[in-house]
C-alpha cells in the first residue's frame, strides 16, 4: 500500500484528502498533511493520519508519494526535498516550473534520486495527445482561458479592470505561457502543463479573458503538427470554496494516484 502525504489543505488539498478517505484513490493510505497551523485541525489523529506544521514530522512518515496542493512557493520549498526523501512528487501548481532554473533543479534531483515528478491533467485535457504529438514536429499550440469575473478576485486582473462592472469579455493577457504562468499563479497553471507536454513555455501561445457571460471556467486548446490537429474545449465547474479552480483538479489528482497502483492504466 502506498503511503501518501499532502502539502496544503486548501480547497484542492481538502478535496484530495476526502477522496482518498472515501477509497477513491486505490491502494493508498493517507499518512500526513503538511499545513501552516495544525491547531486548526485538532481531531485528525483519530482519522488515521496526522496534520502537522513540522516538515520533519511530515517527512518522517516514510512517504512513497507527496501531493503538492499549496501553490508555487510550496513547489520551490518542497519539490527537491520531497524527491530527496525518496517520494514521488505529484505537482498541482505546475506553473512554478515556468522558472527555468527551478525546473532544471527539480528535473536534476528526480534523475539523481530515481523518483518522479508527476503532473496531472488537472483543469485541462488532451495532454496525452499533445505529448504524443510532440514526438514529431509540432507547429503550434494555443490556449484560450476564459473565467467569470469572480474567478479573478484577488489576482492581478483586479488592478486592470473593475470586475463588478464588467459587461463584455475583457482580454487580460495575450502572450506566451512562461509569462501567463508567472502572472496568474493560481489561475493559469494549465498553460504550464500544456507547455511541458508540448512545445515549451516560450512557444505555447496563451490568451486569458474575463468573461461576464459565462459561469464555468473554460479552456480551449488547439494544436497542429505532423500528428494532425486537435481542437478541444473544456468547461469546468468552479469550486464553491475557490472559484479560481474547479472540482476536476482534485479528481484528476485522484486519478493520477490511482494509476500508481492500478493493474491497468488508461490515457497516458
Amino acid at each position: 500500500m502506498l503511503k501518501l502525504g499532502i502539502i496544503g489543505y486548501g480547497t484542492i488539498g481538502e478535496d484530495v484528502a476526502q477522496f482518498i478517505l472515501q477509497g477513491e484513490a486505490g491502494v493508498v493510505q493517507l499518512k500526513a498533511i503538511l499545513v501552516r497551523d495544525e491547531t486548526k485541525y485538532p481531531d485528525t489523529g483519530s482519522r488515521g493520519y496526522i496534520m502537522t506544521s513540522s516538515e520533519d514530522v511530515f517527512y518522517d512518515q516514510d512517504l512513497d508519494v507527496v501531493v503538492e496542493c499549496a501553490g508555487h512557493e510550496a513547489v520551490m520549498k518542497y519539490g527537491e526535498k520531497t524527491l530527496e526523501q525518496g517520494a514521488d512528487f505529484i505537482l498541482v501548481s505546475v506553473g512554478a516550473l515556468a522558472d527555468e532554473q527551478l525546473l532544471l533543479r527539480i528535473t536534476g534531483k528526480a534523475r539523481e534520486t530515481g523518483r518522479k515528478v508527476i503532473v496531472p491533467s488537472a483543469a485541462i485535457g488532451g495532454l496525452d495527445r499533445i505529448a504524443a504529438g510532440s514526438v514529431g514536429p509540432m507547429e503550434e499550440v494555443t490556449l484560450v482561458t476564459r473565467k467569470p469575473p469572480n474567478a479573478w478576485i484577488g489576482t492581478l486582473i483586479e488592478q486592470q479592470v473593475d470586475l463588478a462592472e464588467l459587461s463584455e469579455p475583457y482580454c487580460a493577457f495575450e502572450g506566451v505561457a512562461r509569462d501567463s504562468a508567472r502572472l496568474f499563479p493560481e489561475s493559469v497553471n494549465v498553460s504550464a502543463a500544456l507547455s511541458l507536454a508540448g512545445i515549451g513555455f516560450d512557444r505555447t501561445k496563451v490568451k486569458v479573458l474575463v468573461d461576464p457571460h459565462i459561469s464555468h471556467n473554460t479552456h480551449e486548446i488547439e494544436a497542429k503538427g505532423k500528428f494532425g490537429q486537435i481542437k478541444l474545449q473544456i468547461r469546468n465547474t468552479p469550486s464553491v470554496g475557490n472559484p479560481k479552480t474547479g472540482y476536476i483538479v482534485a479528481m484528476s489528482v485522484i486519478k493520477t494516484i490511482r494509476n500508481l497502483t492500478s493493474p491497468i492504466v488508461i490515457g497516458i
